[in-house]
């Protein structure tokens, strides 16, 4: 068949989202996907003609029984994801899926139902607990919400034996009890307490040891870790502390400015960082085993990041931070690129900011706990 047409310009070939590098994700291992986010955003209007991105491109699995811990500093957008995840927030671009099923929030009923899988867990304690009631009405509570029609004797019953698991025993002594009148780990203790009645299959940990004395962070991690064994939760793990991050997650997703900029296993994430932002996060994580020793041929010989002001428009948000950034990074931000088949990163200069990880792209962590 001839014609003019024939010589018309084709159509480019469709390419993959650069945002969701066909990388194989550590917590695979562990169980099914319970929930995934593909390409999730957020924005805010601010004011006529000034739009904060608080979220863009953001792609994760939660898988049952395994870890994703979500690490980044204040301001990355990280609690954003959280709320979006937890149906407090409606994505401006993107999809939830719970089970392989898109979440559609439509009514109360549908977010009762979507909240008897799905638990947020807060970072404030005692904001999230209503001062005026006693801790038995918030373990109580859930328990006629999400588990149908109990009778008083077996919601007394279960209420103790969520107080039990979560190790604030005699149950009753601490169910009698007011917020105020509980420490600050007792509080979170009755906060998973809360968010385990519903039996959700899915639970997020927005900073749950932020605000708690560091004398019981591990204790209260060790807890968190053996409820999610216990119950087979997916867990999504929230914090600024990249060293709590490998100890406790199989696999890290590194925010910045809304964008993941880094994902792998938690083992190779955390020794053998590759995007300069993860290694300004491990070389000022303090960390018995002297986490962050890899990297300081890399950043420290060319001058420690520092803080600066906004990137130009469309370039790498991390730009005026980096001491790797050249023209090109000024210009253009990168896309999240494959290092490996578990790992990925968002960064135009990996040859130099870090060639180690280039080199031997397997690393030795298998992203297991």
């Amino acid at each position: 068949m001839t014609g003019e047409h024939d010589h018309r310009p084709q159509p480019a070939p469709e390419q993959p989202p650069a945002v969701t590098p066909a990388i194989t994700h550590p917590a695979v291992v562990r169980g099914d996907c319970v929930m995934d986010a593909v390409s999730l955003g957020k924005d805010y209007r601010l004011a006529r003609h000034q739009v904060l991105h608080a979220v863009r491109d953001v792609s994760l699995s939660l898988h049952r029984g395994a870890v994703v811990a979500l690490v980044g500093e204040s301001g990355s957008g990280k609690s954003t994801v959280a709320r979006l995840l937890a149906g407090q927030e409606r994505p401006s671009a993107g999809t939830v899926r719970l089970n392989g099923q898109p979440v559609a929030l439509s009514g109360h009923r549908a977010f009762r139902r979507y909240k008897s899988e799905v638990q947020l867990v807060f970072q404030d304690p005692f904001a999230s607990l209503n001062p005026a009631h006693t801790v038995r009405y918030h373990v109580e509570r859930p328990l006629r919400l999400h588990r149908g029609p109990l009778s008083a004797a077996e919601v007394r019953q279960q209420a103790a034996a969520l107080m039990e698991q979560v190790r604030l025993t005699p149950a009753e002594d601490f169910l009698a009890k007011y917020p105020h009148e509980l420490s600050g780990g007792q509080r979170q203790r009755v906060s998973f307490a809360r968010a385990l009645a519903a039996q959700p299959s899915v639970l997020l940990a927005d900073e749950p040891v932020s605000m708690l004395d560091v004398s019981i962070r591990l204790e209260m991690l060790a807890l968190l870790d053996d409820l999610r064994k216990r119950f087979r939760l997916a867990l999504l793990y929230i914090t600024h502390d990249i060293a709590s991050a490998r100890y406790f997650a199989d696999e890290v997703l590194v925010m910045y400015a809304g964008e993941i900029v880094e994902r792998g296993p938690a083992e190779d994430v955390t020794q053998r960082p590759a995007h300069p932002y993860t290694q300004l996060l491990v070389s000022s994580a303090p960390d018995p085993d002297n986490l962050g020793t890899a990297l300081r041929n890399g950043a420290n010989r060319a001058g420690r990041p520092g803080l600066a002001g906004p990137p130009p428009d469309g370039a790498c948000p991390f730009s005026p931070r980096c001491p790797y950034a050249d023209d090109r990074c000024r210009r253009e931000a990168p896309a999240l690129q494959p290092i490996s088949a578990a790992r990925a990163a968002a960064c135009w200069r990996l040859d130099v900011a870090a060639p180690d990880v280039l080199a031997r792209p397997e690393g030795g962590g298998d992203g297991t706990t």
